[in-house]
């Protein structure tokens, strides 16, 4: 029995060595660029999802009404589409630069329109680590966050003014530039 737990006291030594060698040396994959480590996108989804589960808030406070969509598009265009895009624009370059990419939340393979809205709700209020998603708790009041989770949850089947709310208006074509006046001689 001694030497059983001798060994697995050894055996556990050296995988924690292991793991600060790998980490301390450069040789994990840190650069958005690189590949996942191994395991790494299965235990951050499940550690995620278990988060979710015990803590997304199950009722919501607001209803989906026209105004608190045309709020929640508001809170998106000013805090969210840099990296989340809008609809019927190309990809955000910023979102696909990030790993793990960011989704784009108005494409038909990265709505979150079948999330309840309290799993939105807390993902945009703690943010998500290790993946570039932050925390809006101290940005934007819990009013603002439902409403850009209601937003997001009825993407898919928004009123006409809400989607005309979140396409970006072309800036004015600048005026052409006058010419310098010739200089007067004496």
């Amino acid at each position: 029995m001694g030497r059983f737990l001798l060994g697995l006291i050894i055996g556990i030594c050296l995988v924690a060595g292991g793991a600060f060698i790998y980490f301390t040396t450069g040789m994990a994959p840190v650069a958005a660029t690189a590949q996942p480590m191994p395991f790494e996108r299965l235990l951050a989804k499940k550690a995620l999802h278990a988060k979710l589960q015990a803590d997304a808030p199950k009722t919501v406070p607001l209803q989906p009404t026209t105004q608190n969509l045309l709020a929640g598009a508001m809170v998106y265009s000013h805090n969210c589409a840099f990296c989340h895009g809008m609809p019927q624009a190309a990809p955000s370059v910023e979102g696909s630069g990030m790993f793990p990419h960011a989704p784009q939340l108005f494409t038909q393979r990265d709505m979150v329109t079948d999330d309840p809205p309290g799993v939105t709700y807390w993902k945009v209020k703690n943010g998500i680590r290790l993946t570039g998603m932050p925390s809006f708790q101290k940005a934007l009041t819990d009013q603002q966050i439902w409403q850009v989770s209601l937003l997001l949850r009825e993407a898919d089947k928004l009123p006409p003014e809400v989607t005309a709310a979140l396409v970006p208006t072309p800036a004015p074509a600048a005026a052409p530039a006058k010419p310098a006046p010739e200089p007067k001689h004496r």
